[in-house]
């Protein structure tokens, strides 16, 4: 019997023991040892495995357990490094949960905290009697669930840091896993100046002012930069997907896909590299490792981490973005790729500016860095870095242009069909109701409108845009993964002038096609114009 697939297992501890497939990310505690960073900050996008590697991290040194039965054939037991298991006091705290709303986001805090406390209740035993009213005032704290103040326990990491390096002699191993969560949710519910400073009280006291701290982790999406979290800190490494310490430890490399597949017996494909493959971690070839262990269990070639992976703070950032990021944003659909400044170490909700936005698209997964341009002024080349992303793009690019994504869903589903007059339907229907004039200015403008739209059906197409071929370059192909049935081209045309015919218009687009031989080497090709004025679009099919 093969080993279960680990889908949903966040504990190290439960991964090993319960014998699920495991790929071995244990020499990341070597580099973590050999770098002795007291406070590192290790970036990456959600479900890329921040969470199981923090619990491992805990588990190999933790003090109070017995860890070497689950360590037992991992790489970091043929170190040197073998003999600092279970020797040092060690506090994990995890704040995926600390979400929704501001009550829920305390109380997950609270009980984090209250379960770390109830871990180490030895080391509270004896007090002094200076440290019992400070002691008490934090109990009182962490116990009002009800009470959405943090401000009473701020000092509850420090106060048990201390009280366990007195206990063992030893200072204190420090792991916080998705610590950004209640800040990035605290913004986008609109209550973030309720919960940001005593939050950040509660992590700063820990980091910086504490003797008692041997070094600390910290993972997120992004560098929380304001709230004063890293400041001052003489000893801080921040570890983005641009950089390249810890690169291979978050998302899996090929040799670990193709291991993983070949004991699922399935084949490492073109397909699989182009859907889940892509991503460049510090110059590291990184697949998607939801995707990858998801097609494992259901065998089925589909988008698996865009389904989980809520696109919501990238939504909510996108209302404030200015012309710089939209021509960037227009020039990615079209052709791919952007080339632009990126700031990847500060949260685009603290500084407003193109180059954050971006860099949030980056750290949240949904671009890759293609190409290091200038790494002084922090400019860089940023693609899409798969099919799977490609698809999301589609509800990005609806929200981007304020497009009803039902109305996308009538769109894409006329097309399939090939209903040309349900299709013309649909698509007039987007530029009536949801469509601002003023965004519609040039060709470019339909060509990403309509390029976005289409997105979606990455699974029944190989979708591109803007490529030479025949003796020009065609705006938009649609080519059908299903041998024998049709691949579409369309060309998409625009006028301001009220005199000229769009029908007419449109068969000349049609016929650019045929006369500039774009579809040359191609089978079973339908031809699609477009034509465009203002709201007003007519279409010519010729198949």
């Amino acid at each position: 019997m093969k080993k279960a697939i680990p889908i949903g297992v966040n504990g190290y501890q439960k991964l090993r023991v319960e014998d699920y497939y495991t790929v071995d990310k244990s020499m990341m505690i070597a580099e973590f040892l050999e770098r002795k960073t007291t406070v590192t900050l290790i970036t990456r996008p959600r479900r890329f495995g921040k969470t199981i590697n923090m619990s491992m991290l805990s588990d190999f040194f933790d003090v109070t357990k017995n860890s070497a039965s689950i360590f037992e054939a991992s790489a970091i037991m043929k170190t040197e490094y073998a003999s600092y298991i279970n020797t040092y006091p060690t506090i994990f705290l995890s704040f995926a949960d600390a979400k929704e709303s501001k009550r829920r986001i305390v109380k997950s805090i609270k009980e984090q905290l209250l379960n770390v406390y109830d871990e180490y209740a030895c080391v509270l035993e004896k007090l002094s009697m200076f440290e019992k009213p400070k002691f008490d005032l934090i109990l009182r704290g962490l116990s009002d669930l009800e009470d959405e103040n943090l401000e009473p326990v701020d000092h509850a990491i420090s106060f048990l840091m201390k009280k366990c390096h007195q206990y063992y002699k030893k200072r204190v191993m420090l792991f916080i896993d998705e610590y950004d969560t209640p800040f990035i949710e605290a913004h986008t519910q609109g209550f973030y100046k309720e919960v940001s400073g005593a939050l950040s009280a509660l992590l700063h006291t820990a980091l910086k002012t504490s003797d008692d701290l041997q070094f600390a982790m910290l993972t997120g999406i992004q560098r929380v930069a304001k709230e004063n979290i890293f400041s001052d800190l003489n000893n801080l490494l921040v570890c983005t997907v641009k950089d390249k310490e810890y690169a291979e430890y978050f998302g899996f490399t090929k040799n670990e896909v193709k291991d993983l597949l070949a004991y699922y017996d399935l084949k490492y494909t073109d397909e699989v590299r182009a859907l889940y493959d892509g991503y460049n971690m510090g110059g590291v070839d990184i697949f998607n490792p939801w995707s990858i262990i998801n097609y494992a269990e259901r065998k089925v070639l589909m988008p698996y981490w865009v389904n989980t992976s809520s696109n919501k703070m990238i939504k909510v950032a996108m209302k404030d973005c200015d012309a710089s990021f939209k021509e960037g944003y227009e020039e990615l659909i079209r052709i791919g790729t952007v080339r632009t400044l990126v700031n990847f170490e500060t949260s685009f909700y603290e500084l407003k500016e193109t180059s954050s936005l971006w860099g949030l698209f980056v750290n949240a997964g949904y671009l890759t860095v293609q190409d290091t341009l200038d790494s002084l002024l922090g400019r860089y080349e940023l693609r899409i870095p798969n099919k799977e992303i490609m698809s999301e793009f589609s509800a990005i690019t609806a929200h981007y242009l304020h497009v009803d994504e039902n109305s996308i869903d009538v769109l894409t589903d006329k097309l399939l069909q090939k209903d040309w007059k349900g299709f013309l339907r649909g698509y007039r229907k987007i530029l009536m109701d949801t469509i601002s004039y003023f965004d519609l200015i040039n060709e470019n403008s339909y060509q990403t409108l309509l390029l976005g739209l289409l997105m979606r059906l990455g699974n029944a197409y190989e979708i591109s845009s803007n490529r030479e071929h025949g003796e020009g370059r065609y705006d938009i192909l649609l080519s059908n993964k299903t041998s024998g049935e049709p691949s579409l081209l369309f060309e998409l045309k625009y006028t301001k002038d009220e005199n000229i015919d769009l029908t007419k218009l449109a068969k000349l687009a049609c016929d650019q096609i045929i006369d500039k031989k774009y579809d040359h080497d191609m089978q079973n090709v339908i031809k699609v114009g477009l034509a465009h004025r203002g709201k007003q679009v007519e279409m010519y099919v010729h198949a």
